[in-house]
């Protein structure tokens, strides 16, 4: 029932969130008015080389004063304040005060990593959202931010005039809810680093995939399956160094009797795929996008059981649940397609 919504500006035109806010309050019918949530790309100029951590503290706890020590020990902090906000009589009471840290990780805590910055933040993010009561780090990525709460697309706009940040790439989520409802940290987008996922539907497959994942040293603490998604991908694409295509095709296989009519390489391909990352494989209805400093990608189950919408314009890329959404945002746009169940739209922004 989710409302999604993504666009894409490939040669990193600017665009305020003005366009995203009404995009997604289009399908309200789809929302429970529980939750809703923007991440945006490019939000942050004057920080681009820290880590902006969007976190939720309650006020009821001293979960600020952890943080603040955890992060200090684990790097430095260049700046930090209140996410500004603005009073919102429809929006769900809350005592969650969002906060924001620019942060710069101490490369040496990961010795012979690869990409030691983001392995401490991973390590960050894992520890204060499982063990740090009364917070919770919501993103965590360079000149990236999400901000969400609980209530209806409009409200949550209104409560971080999302219209006053410009970036070039943004997600949104318009949540029904089925569990949970008010715990502001629930709706997507969820984020980690440089990933940020939206889903619409239900991965039946979370236990599986869970396990999987925490296997790696990943904490699923939130429960969600945004969270999954989101930690699975960064663990393919960055530590297992698969290309993105792949890494879809191993999160969302062919059948194997459609591989068994491929051709040999491409057929040995997805054996091999699915036999290495059997336990990744997500079953379920879904519609999945997400996104990264450098692209934006949709995919859905193999039966396409949730919809997906793609729509271009110009420079201007957009994946969305309805048409109708792309159109309140852009209403000459060029082109509308459906790809068909398993087809992977990815975008990718120019040099």
């Amino acid at each position: 029932m989710c409302g999604i919504f993504g666009v894409m500006d490939k040669r990193r035109q600017m665009m305020d969130g003005s366009g995203i806010r009404q995009a997604l309050s289009m399908m309200n019918e789809r929302g429970s008015g529980e939750g809703a949530g923007y991440a945006a790309y490019g939000i942050y100029p004057e920080y681009q080389d820290c880590y902006a951590l969007h976190v939720f503290f309650d006020n009821a706890c001293d979960g600020k004063a952890v943080v603040d020590a955890m992060l200090e020990e684990w790097g430095t902090i260049e700046h930090d304040e209140v996410i500004p906000t603005y009073d919102q009589p429809n929006l769900r009471a809350t005592c969650t005060t969002p906060w924001r840290y620019f942060f710069v990780p101490d490369p040496s805590l990961a010795p012979g990593s690869a990409s030691p910055e983001r392995d401490v933040i991973t390590s960050l993010v894992m520890r204060i959202n499982a063990n740090v009561d009364g917070a919770q780090v919501v993103s965590s990525g360079k000149n990236v931010g999400v901000f969400k709460a609980s209530g209806w697309p409009e409200d949550v706009a209104n409560f971080y005039r999302i219209e006053d940040y410009e970036g070039y790439l943004w997600l949104a989520h318009n949540q029904y809810t089925t569990s949970n409802p008010g715990r502001w940290e629930k709706p997507d987008p969820f984020n980690l680093h440089d990933w940020s996922v939206v889903e619409n539907g239900k991965i039946t497959s979370y236990g599986t995939n869970r396990r999987y994942i925490e296997s790696f040293g990943y904490t699923c603490s939130l429960e969600t399956d945004s969270e999954l998604i989101t930690y699975v991908i960064d663990l393919l694409v960055r530590q297992h160094g698969l290309d993105i295509d792949l890494a879809i095709r191993a999160l969302s296989p062919p059948f194997w009797e459609d591989i068994d009519l491929m051709p040999e390489a491409e057929a040995d391909l997805n054996r091999a795929l699915r036999l290495a990352y059997g336990s990744a494989t997500m079953n379920g209805p879904y519609t999945v996008l997400a996104a990264n400093p450098d692209m934006m990608v949709g995919f859905t189950d193999r039966g396409k059981l949730r919809p997906m919408v793609v729509g271009e314009c110009g420079d201007r890329l957009y994946v969305a649940s309805e048409e109708a959404a792309i159109r309140a945002m852009e209403p000459g746009v060029e082109s509308i397609t459906m790809p068909a169940a398993g087809e992977p739209v990815i975008g990718r922004v120019a040099p």
